[in-house]
Formats: structure tokens, sequence, C-alpha cells
């Protein structure tokens, strides 16, 4: 029998397809690769899985991909490659990234102050940049 039909939305089937290939090829790297790019973006682990899991809704944010690439050191045939499935999941995003994604970015500090619970801290920090990775991609694919 063949393989199973994916049902999903074309949309959500084309960012499972780029999150594939980002996964594979972070799994390619030497071990530690996930926890140094998530000291890169200013991130958790948690959220590097989160987007090279094609489970996870959650989009890589266009603003990051050059970052990933510097951190991994994607062959140029790793990089054609995610950027085609990329710009098929994004197409509104393909000027940002022609453009160079980061020019005009801003970093954004936020406080949070200590709580009684580092594990909660953390989870109250991944929210909230999950919250504004959302809002930032509802803004750029409405462009």
């Amino acid at each position: 029998m063949g393989e199973a039909q994916d049902l999903r939305p074309p949309a959500e089937r084309a960012v499972a397809a780029y999150k594939n290939l980002l996964r594979d090829y972070i799994d390619r790297r030497p071990s530690g690769t996930r926890q140094r790019l998530a000291a890169a973006l200013g991130t958790h682990k948690s959220f590097i899985s989160q987007i090279t899991n094609p489970a996870y809704r959650i989009p890589l944010p266009a603003q990051h991909i050059e970052t990933i690439f510097k951190i991994c050191h994607f062959a140029s045939e790793e990089r054609t490659a995610f950027l085609a499935a990329f710009r098929a999941a994004h197409p509104g995003q393909a000027g940002a990234l022609e453009s160079g994604s980061t020019q005009g970015a801003r970093i954004l500090e936020i406080e949070i102050p200590p709580l009684r619970d580092p594990e909660r801290q953390a989870q109250v920090a991944e929210a909230i940049r999950e919250a504004a990775q959302i809002i930032i991609t509802l803004e750029q694919d409405e462009k």
C-alpha cells in the first residue's frame, strides 16, 4: 500500500515542508547546535524545537533565517532548497528575504522580574516570545 495522504491544508503542508528540511539539516550538525541556535536567537531550545517540528504551527520568523544559516553553516544547496520551501510557504515574505530580512529590524528587550519558580519564569518568557512572533508573522503576511 502507498503512503497515507496528507489531508492538511496546502499552507500547513508548505510550512511542514520547510520545517522538515530545517530539522533534517540541523540534525546533521554537531551536538549542541540547537543550544547555539537558541543562544544566537535569544530564545530557548524549546523554540528551536517548535520551528523545526512540522507538528507545531509556529512558523519560522524570516528575520532568523540568516542567523540559522550562519550558525549551522548551511551549504549553498541547503540554502537554496530551504529558501525555495520557505518562499512557497510564505510568499508574502519573499521580498524581505531578498532585501535582507534584518534591515530595519529592532531588538525589543522586556524585563521579566524574578519569579520563585525559575521554570515558570522561563515559561513566561517563552510565552511572550511566542506571542510576539505570532504578531510579527501576522503583520508580515499582511504585506
